[in-house]
């Protein structure tokens, strides 16, 4: 069998794509690569189509040996990459022979790396997808030692990139929020620090949200709220008012409010930043309330 065999599984290594969409009425959410962007400029390094499954590595990557020669790719989170402790590209294709070992290093900046395969994972799909989703448990588990993961076959030829690839948010993670659709269970005061309140990722956070430090938005309602749909982005209050901004692994249905939603080009930075970054929330418009209000 064409595949990979894990020398070293890291912290949390998991197969990744762009997820299973179309069950969330049966409460399994999309998962998928949390740093989008970086999953399929990895994959068009590699060959392969943006689908493909590859593997999302967590802050203290991966080593692995392939069992025949397979070009491969690191994206997302800068780390150092080494073929048999030889230094080799970041962020380019790489051609590593059967029996060697490709290692992903701690990330340097950002969390999550992105690793490459021609042909992609070949893991057995589960409702569509293959990617591991850590809150329902489907999918392939996290990777651990000695696992042995299939590979397919080619696609296409490895890519060149003109520049460097993007990498982690800088000194600041800025992310822009539409408000609603429960602004109104919050008082004013709290709407004016969710624009203005300096907050800082928490060493919490996982696949399933971006835990936030900083000033709790109070709540103009104190009643509790029925379940209701969640949507990815959605930044939920919990009781202790500090928000959490949910990503690919978020649960379907929630029952704390939803002060705002943070639109899905703006999560890839979530998903690199590190604990104690920085965030501010800028409140944008939205056009469909607008069109609402005016009636």
């Amino acid at each position: 069998m064409n595949g990979i065999e894990v020398v070293r599984a890291g912290v949390l290594t998991t197969v990744q794509d762009l997820g299973r969409t179309g069950y969330a009425h049966l409460g399994v959410p999309r998962g998928g690569a949390l740093d989008a962007p970086a999953h399929r400029l990895a994959n068009r390094l590699a060959g392969n189509p943006a689908e493909a499954a590859t593997l999302e590595t967590t802050v203290t990557g991966v080593a692995v040996r392939p069992r025949e020669p397979v070009t491969a790719a690191v994206t997302g989170a800068s780390a150092p990459v080494t073929v048999d402790g030889r230094p080799v590209a970041w962020g380019a294709p790489v051609r590593v022979p059967a029996g060697s070992v490709l290692e992903v290093g701690p990330a340097v900046h950002g969390l999550r790396s992105y690793l490459a395969f021609a042909g992609g994972v070949a893991v057995e799909p589960v409702l569509g997808s293959r990617c591991t989703d850590v809150l329902s448990g489907l999918g392939p588990a996290p990777l651990k030692d000695a696992d042995v993961v299939p590979l397919g076959d080619r696609h296409g030829p490895a890519a060149h990139l003109d520049g460097p690839p993007g990498g982690a948010p800088g000194g600041e993670l800025v992310l822009r929020v539409v408000l609603g659709p429960r602004d109104d269970w919050f008082t004013a005061g709290s709407l004016r620090t969710l624009g203005t309140g300096a907050y800082r990722v928490s060493a919490a956070g996982n696949r399933i949200g971006l835990r936030l430090e900083g000033p709790p938005l109070e709540r103009a309602v104190k009643g509790e709220l029925p379940s209701e749909g969640m949507v990815l982005g959605a930044v939920q209050v919990p009781p202790d008012g500090h928000p959490v901004v949910f990503l690919a692994d978020h649960p379907t249905t929630g029952g704390y409010p939803v002060i705002a939603v943070v639109p899905e080009p703006d999560l890839a930075p979530a998903a690199q930043a590190a604990p104690g970054t920085a965030v501010r929330f800028v409140p944008v418009r939205s056009a469909a309330r607008d069109r609402a209000r005016l009636g």
